[in-house]
């Protein structure tokens, strides 16, 4: 039981525990509503990736996905986009938005890479310690934290755990996350809360779950399965 004489950094520790400790039920319970999806080798490239990373940034799956669509059918390779006019490659990304901010990105991350590799490439990346790899990325500019983890994960099925917006929401309201931590300080919270063997499939089942029931104006907290578990409801209940 904690009092006015507990120290700091036990009360820090004893609140870190109580959040792991809903990692197990809560892992279970999602596995039982969508499975345990399994990472496979994917048909595009590590720098692909990123680029679709970049392109995501303040837009929708979909606006992305259109995005990255007409920058592959407007460039034959990435050589091209990044020698290209900017205003070629603004006009290309046009559907993901902010499109004059996205194309200087694109081009200069892509100079980046040549400039330090010799190619329009990141392979090389899985052969650098984790934290090396990671560093190397959020040192681009426009990769910040979520980015770099994506990339890690689903390009290169390396344990890093992405921190999205669904993830952010869902994270919070069950109690993971600290109240006010930003998203970009919740990652390596994260990773220190789930195992590392679960990276993938947790994540993916956070955003399912973000989607499909826990979703931001109205949360289906009637049919959601973790409710033993999650502060938000808890805290609802007592009102």
């Amino acid at each position: 039981m904690l009092n006015q004489h507990t120290p700091l950094s036990e009360t820090i520790d004893i609140d870190f525990q109580r959040r792991k400790a809903k990692y197990e039920p809560v892992s279970r319970a999602l596995e039982a509503m969508y499975g345990r999806p399994q990472w496979q080798p994917q048909d595009y490239t590590p720098l692909d990736e990123l680029i679709d990373c970049i392109l995501s940034q303040s837009t929708n799956d979909a606006n992305r996905d259109r995005a990255f669509d007409g920058l592959k059918a407007a460039f034959a390779s990435w050589d091209a986009v990044m020698e290209a006019p900017v205003e070629a490659v603004v006009e290309a990304i046009k559907p993901a938005g902010l499109a004059n901010q996205k194309a200087p990105r694109i081009q200069e991350v892509l100079r980046r890479i040549y400039a330090d590799r010799g190619e329009l490439s990141i392979d090389f990346l899985n052969d650098l310690e984790l934290e090396e790899a990671r560093k190397w990325l959020v040192d681009l500019d426009g990769v910040g934290p979520k980015t770099a983890a994506i990339v890690l994960c689903f390009a290169f099925n390396r344990p890093a755990f992405p921190v999205d917006t669904h993830i952010h929401r869902v994270g919070l309201r069950i109690g993971f996350i600290p109240p006010k931590m930003s998203a970009d300080k919740a990652h390596t919270y994260m990773e220190a809360i789930i195992p590392p063997e679960d990276y993938y499939p947790f994540h993916l089942q956070m955003i399912w779950h973000g989607r499909q029931v826990c979703q931001a104006r109205r949360p289906a907290c009637e049919r959601c399965p973790l409710t033993d578990q999650c502060d938000y409801y808890q805290q609802l209940a007592k009102a």
